[in-house]
């Protein structure tokens, strides 16, 4: 019987490639937003204020942003599987060290090392699960990876968290993800080829026409239309998605005084709708087309945020509105950092086109933003916290409309080393 070459991808590695990577990024949600559903106790003990949560979910953003921008391009370079098995290492054991903060200035210190681990290990993860795709099946592969991230980080998480919290301390929940992120590394390492083939193989020499220099990189991707459209929408995306998942539980609590269960139980809509929308529409994009099912998702999440705005203190109104924002919003985030920016690009500059999309989101959506809703929040009432990123998804839904076919014309760097 003839087998495969080992540099030669089989569907069933494909298909365990792609299961590990989105184990990794499931992980990555609980690390990310573990800490979202535990707001209103922390804020309590450590005395802090809208504000300083804005601060803080701020400063991971930020973080992960700039770690996208040069480790995206790194993974390019060197490989994903070191890069991929490094920060999951960093950020299991920090989760753990975020239950040792004793104030703000702690928890700053231990999101923005966490923020970069994560930064690192999301531009390598899409393009290491991209590498592995089969043809028609990279929206499908796409969408099992990146709604790992929701599942777990905000569909299961805030129901542990809720009932967790009725029997042990805040900071003892942090600790219980350390032990699963470091098996995941292990199996990252074992299991992510360096390059497309087996698990350990050397990555071929890097052809200095097809993955330019850090800074050409960044100039010769910015050179498709294509994503600077992308870089934009990543902008509106994460400023609902960043805004929602920290400020809403307060919102749950001090605007609408539901209790802690109750409100856990508003807060897994997130996960849960973004879980079912990334697999769903991102598939769906593979047959459709890519513009089709974002123009659509963006005045989907557009018409579910504004009428949860407009839902009072009811448990069931309040799931399904958030519910359907995420089911929409996670898939144009996927669809976003995937397949739009990796089909803009040729092979060898993957990864750097979606930590450039990732980098200006992150800095500004899921940095800036969060900023400027706590002071809001601050000043004027945590009622008001839904207003920006309604503008901001309708600013997304216009940018749709600019999303170019195949037929992008490449940049004069890279023509002669495109396949």
């Amino acid at each position: 019987m003839n087998r495969p070459p080992r540099n030669v991808l089989t569907r069933r590695r494909e298909n365990l490639i792609v299961a590990v990577l989105a184990l990794g990024f499931g992980l990555v949600g609980i690390d990310r937003f573990l800490i979202t559903t535990l707001f209103p106790v922390i804020a309590r003990d450590l005395h802090l204020d809208y504000g300083d949560i804005g601060v803080i979910t701020g400063a991971l953003a930020i973080a992960w942003g700039i770690a996208a921008l040069f480790v995206g391009n790194l993974s390019d370079r060197i490989g994903r599987r070191r890069v991929l098995t490094v920060s999951l290492v960093v950020f299991s054991l920090l989760i753990g060290a975020s239950g040792l903060a004793t104030g703000l200035i702690g928890l700053i210190a231990v999101r923005l090392v966490m923020g970069i681990a994560d930064g690192a290990y999301t531009p390598a993860s899409i393009a290491g699960s991209l590498d592995a795709s089969g043809p028609g099946r990279r929206g499908f592969n796409i969408g099992i990876q990146q709604m790992m991230l929701p599942l777990f980080g905000l569909g299961l998480a805030p129901l542990i968290v809720a009932e967790a919290l009725r029997f042990i301390d805040w900071r003892w929940i942090f600790l219980v993800f350390v032990p699963p992120g470091l098996a995941v590394a292990r199996a990252v390492w074992l299991m992510v080829p360096d390059a497309n083939g087996s698990p350990g193989a050397s990555r071929k020499p890097v052809d200095e026409g097809q993955v330019p220099a850090v800074l050409a990189a960044w100039k010769a991707v910015l050179g498709f239309p294509n994503v600077r459209v992308a870089a934009l929408l990543m902008l509106c995306w994460l400023t609902c998605l960043i805004t929602t998942s920290a400020f809403l539980p307060n919102y749950l609590v001090d605007y609408l005084k539901l209790p802690l269960p109750q409100m856990g139980t508003v807060m897994s809509a997130i996960g849960l709708g973004a879980t079912v929308g990334t697999f769903l529409l991102a598939s769906l994009s593979d047959r459709l087309g890519r513009k089709p099912v974002l123009a659509l998702s963006a005045a989907g999440a557009l018409l579910s945020l504004v009428l949860l705005a407009n839902t009072g203190a009811h448990v069931g109104a309040l799931f399904a509105g958030l519910f359907f924002v995420h089911f929409f919003n996670n898939a144009l985030i996927t669809l976003t950092v995937g397949p739009l920016c990796s089909e803009a690009v040729p092979a060898g500059l993957t990864a750097t086109a979606s930590g450039l999309v990732i980098a200006v989101g992150e800095l500004f959506g899921g940095g800036i933003a969060p900023v400027l809703v706590g002071h809001l929040a601050q000043r004027l009432g945590v009622e008001q916290i839904l207003k920006l990123p309604i503008v901001m998804l309708g600013v997304g839904l216009l940018l749709c409309m600019a999303i170019q076919g195949p037929t992008t014309r490449m940049p004069a760097i890279l023509r002669k080393s495109a396949p």
